[in-house]
């Protein structure tokens, strides 16, 4: 595990003090991190940055370890002003050393930082395509007997250990601590149910700056997770993000189909991919970039 010293190096380990620095960092990029956003990722992982002698913010990186051997990195920011300084491989490589050798990282790669996550070992296993709709308003999915069999209702307390389990099926690997904070932060957290109550596909929708999130969203099959996201988005009359799994293609052509456009098409990089988990196709809409 690294030890940062800051004396040393300017690298430091971000607490909550530092919210108002990573927001205008975040700023200086055009991203939108906000202010719950970045609470939520310190209450679940570790953030670096580099510190200029009057203590401005000049980059950032986060990792964040999920249960089993599987971590993801984000916010990888460095200041339109201090690039070009050696700064991304810095933070990388004390993101990298956090965790065990033997932990699967993941991220998804801009097209600026490709070519140094390349260099540090990370290869593309998959894409992710992002979406976005001025607004999001679809006809309600079609009633028929197959969606007869299921029911979209409000989570209850009752219902989180089973979306942990079918959260770690989708994923490859168990991130209770995330999903806790994660439906903290969310709006609206919602459940599919089938006839005999068992939970089959879960959502959240997070407010942010700009567009309302919808995911991550996780369900047994595309009509599920349609419905997921009707519901979440029911009442919304604001601009919607979701990041789609590249494999999802009758979800794509849902989305197109209802007002989405399709922003980019990102790739997902992984370092120690020989122990990068499986997953079971039930993962329609991941929670945002950052977390995988």
């Amino acid at each position: 595990m690294i030890k940062v010293n800051s004396v040393d190096s300017g690298l430091h380990s971000l607490t909550i003090s530092d919210i108002p620095g990573l927001i205008a960092l975040s700023d200086s990029v055009g991203w939108d991190y906000d202010e719950a956003e970045i609470h939520t990722i310190l209450s679940i992982g570790t953030v670096f940055g580099h510190k200029d002698a009057s203590g401005t913010l000049l980059s950032c990186a986060a990792i964040i370890p999920y249960d089993d051997k599987l971590a993801s990195i984000g916010m990888v920011i460095v200041h339109p002003l201090s690039q070009g300084k050696g700064y991304g491989r810095q933070l990388m490589k004390a993101c990298m050393a956090s965790v065990s050798t033997d932990t699967t990282i993941m991220l998804i790669a801009t097209p600026e930082g490709e070519p140094m996550y390349k260099n540090l070992g990370f290869q593309t296993v998959d894409r992710i395509r992002k979406f976005i709709a001025e607004r999001f308003v679809p006809k309600a999915p079609p009633q028929n007997e197959a969606n007869d069999e299921f029911a979209i209702v409000s989570m209850e307390l009752d219902d989180f250990s089973s979306m942990v389990e079918l959260d770690k099926a989708a994923l490859g690997s168990k991130r209770s601590h995330f999903l806790e904070k994660r439906m903290k932060q969310a709006s609206t957290c919602l459940v599919a149910k089938n006839r005999s109550g068992k939970v089959i596909g879960y959502g959240f929708a997070v407010q942010g700056p700009v567009n309302l999130i919808a995911g991550p969203i996780v369900a047994e099959n595309a009509v599920i997770a349609e419905h997921i996201l009707y519901k979440l988005t029911q009442y919304h009359t604001g601009r919607v993000r979701i990041d789609v799994p590249d494999e999802q293609a009758a979800f794509h052509a849902y989305l197109e189909q209802n007002g989405f456009t399709q922003v980019s098409h990102p790739p997902v990089m992984v370092a120690n991919a020989s122990n990068l988990p499986r997953r079971n196709g039930t993962y329609w809409a991941i929670g945002a970039q950052i977390y995988g």
